[in-house]
């Protein structure tokens, strides 16, 4: 991770990004190539502009996406292939090892996300929904707590199950800004994706 020396602060947000020219092939039938990637790095820079003046690192194994984040001030958690729960775990596991009491994750497919330090809400686990109720958007979790994630479909009912499992107060947050994501081409419909 870059600037381990660092103190962080007692609440942090993870962000994992993959290759922006990897991400969002399911909008191939809408999108080519080169777009798909400036999209992906679209919404990756507004879910950033999102913090709320938390600080923010992101996970990823691609030098790419490391070097864009660190140009807008983000902490990079190197983490090569692990997969997409591999590398969350670890990127929670590097906060708390840099003194994060809180991790607050979240997806890098959410062009209106807002608020994401309104999300710490005390004790136990926060978790954000899409709008289907499958997927989990953004998760607040505490970083000790040994919380597994388990993201692909139907993740939203298991990591409330995960919850249970530990035997944390879960809070469950609908929030229109935060469970929008952008999986199908049926998604892009009258988006304005400025990355702001």
């Amino acid at each position: 991770m870059d600037q381990t020396d660092r103190w962080l602060g007692p609440v942090a947000i993870l962000v994992p990004v993959k290759a922006f020219a990897e991400a969002k092939v399911r909008l191939a039938p809408a999108l080519r190539s080169a777009a798909r990637a400036a999209l992906a790095e679209a919404m990756a820079t507004h879910v950033l502009a999102a913090a709320g003046g938390l600080p923010v690192a992101v996970v990823c194994d691609d030098p790419g996406v490391a070097a864009w984040a660190r140009q807008l001030g983000a902490l990079v958690v190197w983490e090569p292939g692990r997969g997409l729960n591999g590398a969350v775990d670890a990127g929670v596991a590097h906060l708390a090892s840099a003194g994060v009491e809180r991790v607050i994750v979240a997806h890098a497919d959410l062009p209106l996300a807002d608020g994401l330090a309104d999300l710490d809400i005390g004790e136990g686990i926060t978790l954000v929904p899409d709008r289907r109720d499958d997927g989990t958007n953004v998760a607040c979790i505490p970083s000790a707590s040994g919380f597994k994630f388990a993201y692909g479909p139907g993740s939203f009912a298991r990591h409330c199950a995960e919850a249970g499992r530990l035997e944390l107060p879960l809070h469950v947050i609908r929030d229109p800004r935060l469970s929008f994501d952008v999986d199908l081409p049926a998604d892009l419909a009258g988006l304005n994706l400025d990355p702001r």
